[in-house]
């Protein structure tokens, strides 16, 4: 594509557009036709409603000719973005140099037209063939009644996502042998979920572990905040070097299974005696490591820091008094607990923490000394969270206990309002409660590359004593308990469930540990703690790293 001045006249009307056609650039004879304007110009007959057959199959057939023969300018002005679609199909033969473009187009179902496209990619020599499927879906144009293909980066590769491209040429880092902590080779195609976080070690540490590039097709991932590159075929192969993580393939494997039971989900699972992560696994439709990268209101699982901020300012113990009543009022917000949950009003800490009883934990807050800074202090000098000093290798979130006043002092309490987890958080949430140390996560040990890892006091002994206790007794006897059924030694757990807003189901959190494994899931679909995520956690630490 070339850049710079483009000038249009067009019906006595007068244009310059400066720059390169992209996203959102100003396409003169769109701007005239109303819709992915060029070749056919205006319909004579302006039509309505969804396009009919004949409609489906004249714009895709006229689509796919001109993408085969390579003709980008022709080829978008079939869609109803051809600004951005002759961008990205011109890359499609200019900087990821694929040839030789075959499209077999299958069976319509109404007006999505799926199809194979079968090409060849050649680069420096080295030539490779290339195949996939994709899909389309006709449409009306708003304004012009035209039948257009609906503009996705996916048309062109089902991989391709907005602000993406393609392009083949020596690869950015030399490839890497990831192996897992007993040296086993972890890979894509045996562990899928790991695919981000190995793409993004590759990204890291690639020149690090020693290797040296080959050639690629790759998708490019631009835009702020992006993503390492994603490999999708290889020309020639680069020296890998051989990289040492954490990860255990067993917990691994196990995670890969279990959160295929449930959309959207995530789960880490860490070593507490050293903080290495033994597992991390997602299942998402976007690619995203919401595992590490997640920021989502943790709900009760929460209440592990606040009952550690209780503690460790006297204002109540496990033992102590931790009143349930049916509601608590704090600054006009009223709050209430789980449907069905019997008010309590000698109840002791343990027994409201093993039961999550959300307002035991409101009514404690207003409690001198308690401010609206403590929890913050809490989790930042305790739990070593929120601090943005994380370093474990790849891209993570450290978490967020903002100090606050108003409603969402006591909503945060119980891990709603502004607080914001990963599973990698609460992970090592649970890690230093029932250890009383901080130890920062790490997929990749801190000696490869010199990085310190982020410190922090940890809790006293007492108070992890307790937190520990209470983490079994919820085990064995309260919410978790049905999750964590059938796991042998020494177990603990916290569930939690966060409403969001929008969404019918609240998201289940839970978190917990067997020996010296703890681990923590959240998924998008389930609800109550116990229900979805439990079993996620369960089958990870069933495997006992």
């Amino acid at each position: 594509m070339n850049k710079g001045v483009k000038v249009a006249v067009v019906g006595g009307v007068f244009a310059v557009m400066v720059g390169g056609a992209g996203y959102g650039a100003f396409n003169i004879v769109s701007a005239l036709s109303g819709d992915g304007g060029g070749v056919g110009g205006v319909a004579a007959e302006k039509r309505s409603g969804p396009p009919g057959e004949d409609e489906v199959e004249e714009t895709s057939a006229k689509f796919f000719a001109a993408w085969r023969k390579g003709a980008a300018p022709e080829a978008a002005s079939y869609t109803n973005n051809d600004a951005a679609a002759e961008q990205l199909l011109g890359a499609f033969a200019d900087d990821a140099h694929i040839t030789d473009v075959k499209i077999t187009p299958g069976a319509a179902r109404g007006t999505t037209v799926p199809y194979t496209v079968k090409a060849k990619v050649t680069y420096g020599g080295k030539s490779e063939p290339l195949s996939y499927k994709s899909e389309l879906k006709v449409v009306r144009g708003l304004t012009t009644g035209r039948a257009l293909v609906d503009w996705q980066p996916s048309v062109v590769h089902p991989g391709l996502k907005k602000d993406d491209t393609l392009v083949t040429g020596r690869s950015a880092t030399p490839p890497i042998e990831a192996v897992g902590r007993d040296g086993t080779e972890l890979t894509k195609e045996k562990y899928p979920s790991l695919g981000p976080a190995l793409d993004a070690l590759r990204d890291k540490y690639g020149e690090k572990a020693g290797g040296s590039p080959g050639i690629e097709l790759v998708i490019r991932h631009e835009g702020e905040g992006a993503a390492p590159d994603t490999p999708l075929l290889t020309l020639a192969k680069g020296r890998p070097g051989k990289l040492t993580t954490t990860i255990s393939p067993s917990a691994q494997a196990a995670a890969e299974k279990a959160v295929k039971r449930f959309a959207q989900s995530s789960v880490v699972a860490v070593k507490p005696s050293t903080g290495e992560v033994l597992a991390v696994a997602n299942n998402r439709t976007d690619g995203f490591n919401a595992a590490f990268e997640g920021q989502a209101a943790p709900g009760s699982t929460m209440k592990i820091i606040t009952a550690a901020m209780l503690i460790d300012n006297g204002v109540t113990s496990m033992n102590g008094p931790a009143p349930c009543p049916d509601t608590a009022v704090w600054q006009s917000q009223t709050f209430k607990n789980l449907t069905n949950m019997k008010p309590d009003e000698n109840a002791t800490l343990a027994n409201s923490f093993m039961r999550s009883c959300n307002t035991a934990f409101i009514k404690l807050i207003d409690e001198k000394p308690l401010t609206d800074a403590s929890l913050t202090q809490e989790a930042e000098e305790r739990f070593g969270l929120g601090r943005d000093n994380w370093k474990t290798g790849i891209v993570s979130f450290d978490g967020r206990v903002p100090a606050v006043d108003g409603p969402d002092r006591a909503a945060g309490a119980i891990g709603q309002g502004q607080v914001q987890m990963s599973p990698l958080n609460m992970a090592s949430v649970t890690a230093t409660a029932i250890t009383g140390s901080f130890r920062q996560p790490y997929l990749v040990s801190p000696k490869l590359d010199g990085r310190e890892l982020a410190q922090a006091r940890g809790l006293r002994p007492s108070t992890a004593a307790q937190l520990k206790q209470m983490m079994r007794l919820t085990a064995t006897q309260g919410t978790a308990a049905p999750a964590m059924a059938r796991l042998g030694g020494d177990i603990g757990a916290k569930t939690g469930s966060a409403e969001v807003d929008g969404n019918a189901k609240s998201n289940s959190w839970f978190t917990g540990f067997r020996d010296d494994i703890a681990a923590a899931a959240m998924t998008e679909e389930g609800g109550h703690g116990g229900d979805a995520a439990g079993p996620i956690v369960a089958a990870v630490l069933r495997t006992g790293g």
